[in-house]
């Protein structure tokens, strides 16, 4: 019997700027050449993420999403990979664009939902970004990603996992550790080597504590 793997995301996790589809793809890729391999149990991957997305569009979807696709007989597994566009700060309104408060109410009715389909339920910290280039942003001036204000949102989602017993991978302080600019394509999205080192974070979490 195989075992879903869920994944509800922004653009990151859809895989904006990496030919190889982005670290979803990569993490795929690797549970598939395991069970090839006769190394590992048989994963199907969803990578259910949206460019743009923010906790909000991820409650209104995910139910719809879960359904047609979860297994009755299997294990299903929910990872989220959001945050970053609610804390962006939108100047039109003085306030990000979902603020602190109701961000971390989102994030308490995702888990409520998610927990629904599946006990195995894990947030995926958030990345840095190279606020230079998106402060404010190109494409949407209105707006800014500043690392100050992803912190924040990052701790939330820390805090809120480990309250209602859900996972949490840490990401914001490995890239704290690095050269993480090098990793950005355009400032806020990962490039193959941004990919490839979140794939990495996941995958390591994951074969730790034994979920694959």
């Amino acid at each position: 019997m195989h075992t879903n793997i869920f994944i509800f995301g922004d653009s990151m996790a859809f895989g904006c700027w990496d030919a190889a589809g982005g670290w979803v793809q990569r993490l795929n890729n690797f549970l598939v050449e395991r069970f090839l391999s006769n190394e590992g149990k048989e994963f199907y991957t969803y990578n259910l993420s949206i460019s743009g997305n923010q906790t909000q569009d991820i409650i209104a979807r995910m139910e719809l999403e879960l359904m047609p696709r979860r297994s009755e007989g299997g294990a299903n597994i929910i990872i989220f990979a959001i945050g970053v566009n609610d804390s962006a700060f939108v100047r039109s309104k003085s306030d990000h664009w979902v603020p602190f408060q109701e961000f971390e109410d989102n994030l308490q009715e995702l888990i409520r939902m998610a927990k629904k389909f599946s006990d195995e339920v894990f947030f995926l910290g958030l990345p840095m970004i190279n606020q230079e280039m998106v402060n404010p942003m190109p494409w949407d001036t209105d707006k800014s990603y500043r690392n100050e204000f992803i912190k924040k949102y990052d701790q939330a989602l820390q805090g809120v996992a480990k309250e209602n017993g859900a996972g949490f991978i840490p990401l914001f302080e490995k890239f704290e550790t690095i050269d993480y600019k090098k990793l950005l394509r355009d400032g806020a999205h990962p490039n193959s080597a941004g990919h490839q080192l979140i794939f990495e974070t996941v995958r390591d979490y994951l074969l730790e504590k034994k979920i694959i």
